[in-house]
């Protein structure tokens, strides 16, 4: 089978329609059809059927896309491999994160990182739970950041290095008078409007386990998927912002209050992974051992019993 007639089929597969296949792959629509119809021809078999505009897998199609994306994997690990073979500093790593590891960590990670390996190139990637998997399975990066918890891995197939754990905080103004206290027991939070993470994150799934153990029935003020939006607020006095001590929150007028259940601090572990079955390069190893020992030293970025703001004006 022709490589590149397996990954027309994947791409097309995955977008849906012959036009945006092309945009991806950058190659003419006509190529592009010829290619699929090629590829039927090969392989006895109608892979899509056209419905409008869309063209959608037939059951035959289905059943061979999994088998076509092995093959892709298996390629592009050989070539990885022959890369290893040649060079062991140069090349290109793709990783992906959640964008608070992005601001907080890899900010300033990169630059330490260059200095080792001034030629590889970095390709970073944005995503969250379930996002980050699917580019590890698909082969779209080498290295996928996620919390611990937030991910099912097979362990078969996906090797993994723990990361420092973060806390949850309650971060409000400092004129509140939660800002008086160092701890706050989760349950204790009913008497606070409170500024919550969309559901679709890690973070905010481990509040809410938190909350059902606690019997606490919290009162949303607002939900948001950018943290930075829940810090404004609780820095105008709308209410108190539940968000991870990997938040940066040095440019805000705040008080940073740990969170516990029962005494003990919630915490989340974060995890780095990578998918087994492709070699890894000796830069992407020591990305993983370099980026543990770089988070030991700055973890947690903020600390409770702190007002991020007076120490941003100290420092």
């Amino acid at each position: 089978m022709d490589l590149r007639h397996a990954r027309t089929f994947v791409t097309v597969a995955e977008l849906g329609t012959v036009s945006k296949a092309a945009l991806r792959l950058r190659i003419a629509q006509p190529a592009l059809s010829r290619q699929i119809i090629d590829l039927e021809h090969e392989l006895g078999l109608r892979l899509f059927d056209r419905v409008g505009r869309r063209l959608l897998l037939t059951g035959e199609g289905d059943q061979l896309l999994a088998g076509c994306r092995v093959l892709l994997n298996s390629a592009s690990a050989l070539k990885e491999q022959a890369e290893l073979l040649r060079h062991g500093d140069t090349g290109v790593l793709r990783i992906a994160g959640s964008p608070q590891h992005i601001e907080s960590v890899l900010s300033g990670f990169l630059h330490r990182y260059a200095k080792r390996y001034p030629k590889v190139q970095i390709k970073i990637s944005e995503g969250s739970g379930g996002e980050i998997l699917t580019m590890l399975e698909r082969g779209e990066i080498h290295l996928g950041q996620n919390l611990l918890h937030a991910i099912k891995l097979d362990e078969r197939h996906f090797g993994s290095l723990p990361l420092e754990s973060v806390e949850l905080l309650a971060v409000c103004r400092p004129s509140t008078p939660l800002a008086r206290r160092r701890t706050i027991e989760v349950a204790r939070l009913a008497d606070f409007p409170l500024l919550l993470l969309d559901s679709g994150f890690g973070f905010r799934r481990a509040f809410d386990a938190a909350s059902r153990m606690a019997g606490l029935k919290p009162t949303i003020m607002f939900e948001s998927r950018n943290p930075h939006t829940l810090l404004a607020l609780a820095e105008a006095g709308h209410g108190v912002a539940i968000v991870p001590a990997q938040l940066q929150c040095h440019r805000y007028r705040v008080k940073a209050v740990g969170l516990t259940y029962r005494g003990r601090l919630l915490r989340e572990p974060l995890t780095i992974s990578w998918d087994k079955r492709r070699p890894l390069p000796r830069f992407a190893t020591d990305y993983c051992t370099m980026l543990a020992a770089y988070m030991r030293e700055i973890f947690p970025i903020t600390r409770a019993g702190r007002a991020a703001g007076a120490n941003m004006i100290r420092r």
